[in-house]
């Protein structure tokens, strides 16, 4: 990381819900928080808990100098509303095979 800047990922014992549109997207009991400096924390679930199923890959990719590239997921009108770092930076590697939504529900 650089001088000032950190990120911290911790196992949770929190229950996480992503609902959009009265669907269930994920649901997890094993979420992965991720603290980074100047972002809000995010919950990271792994692949299992989501249902992959009913996402769309996007074509979108964006470069983060400390995760590295994220890959994003859709549904049919809510674009990019999921990511995930699939070949992340060594100090974040623990997210692997975790996604991201933007919203979440904390239980």
């Amino acid at each position: 990381m650089t001088q000032g800047h950190t990120i911290t990922i911790e196992r949770s014992d929190e229950h996480v819900r992503v609902v959009h549109g009265g669907q269930v997207l994920a649901e997890s009991e094993r979420p992965l928080v991720l603290r980074e400096t100047g972002c809000p924390p995010r919950y990271y679930l792994p692949s299992e808990d989501v249902r992959l199923d009913l996402l769309t890959p996007s074509d979108t990719h964006t470069e983060c100098p400390f995760k590295g590239t994220a890959s994003y997921w859709s549904l049919p009108g809510a674009a990019d509303l999921v990511w995930a770092y699939r070949d992340p930076k060594p100090e974040v590697a623990r997210i692997k095979d975790h996604l991201c939504f933007y919203d979440v529900e904390v239980l």
